[in-house]
């Protein structure tokens, strides 16, 4: 069963697709594809995925409300595990553990506006997704809809939208940071970083979330 949602952000008419359980069978994506997630809270031992976005940065985005009683998912976890396509996050650590987690794949490779913007904005302390957003690009996106239940079994257009926003501008953020990171020459140990991103989800799911095993106590 899919639901649609018509939305205009930027100037571009969208079109959100809901998916009940998984992505259907003809759905592809070329080039990289944004993707997040929604949980009923940030504790990866207790909070559960419900909801998958993926954007190909063009005038669809697809949402996937997934079935928690199996996450059976194929189609779904073929693209977020597929090594010939880039997926796009914003605190990429935080997602794919849950990936790892409930849908039992490593999701790579990755690209995390999160930490580009750490390596390259060192000017601030202000590497959310709206600040970025709002001064890499000069957008406001709304966060209203980030505290509702993502649970329930029917979400709101306004959870719709909210969860559309959210993968809307990763790739025009990839493109303006990658120009940032080539500049100031950390364009190496970014991918480094990106590299290492699916170990420190592990190290997450492992016990080590708050502990810092590179440090010296």
């Amino acid at each position: 069963m899919t639901r649609k949602l018509s939305l205009t952000a930027d100037g571009r008419n969208m079109v959100v697709h809901l998916h009940s359980g998984d992505l259907p069978d003809d759905v592809r994506f070329d080039g990289h594809v944004a993707v997040d997630s929604e949980t009923m809270g940030l504790s990866l031992v207790r909070d559960p995925l419900c909801l998958v976005q993926l954007s190909d940065g063009k005038s669809e985005i697809h949402l996937v409300q997934l079935d928690r009683s199996s996450y059976d998912a194929p189609n779904l976890k073929r693209v977020l595990s597929d090594q010939s396509v880039l997926k796009l996050f914003h605190f990429a650590r935080f997602d794919l553990a849950m990936f790892m987690r409930d849908l039992s794949v490593v999701t790579a490779p990755v690209y995390c506006t999160k930490v580009a913007s750490k390596l390259v904005r060192t000017y601030t302390d202000r590497h959310g997704l709206k600040d970025l957003t709002k001064e890499v690009l000069g957008r406001d996106i709304s966060k209203e809809q980030q505290s509702s239940d993502w649970g329930a079994a029917e979400l709101s257009d306004a959870q719709l939208a909210y969860a559309a926003s959210d993968v809307l501008y990763l790739h025009q953020l990839k493109d303006k940071l990658d120009i940032m990171l080539a500049r100031e020459g950390r364009v190496e140990i970014a991918q480094a970083c990106f590299d290492f991103l699916p170990s420190r989800a592990a190290l997450d799911l492992a016990g080590w979330e708050e502990t810092d095993i590179f440090a010296h106590s």
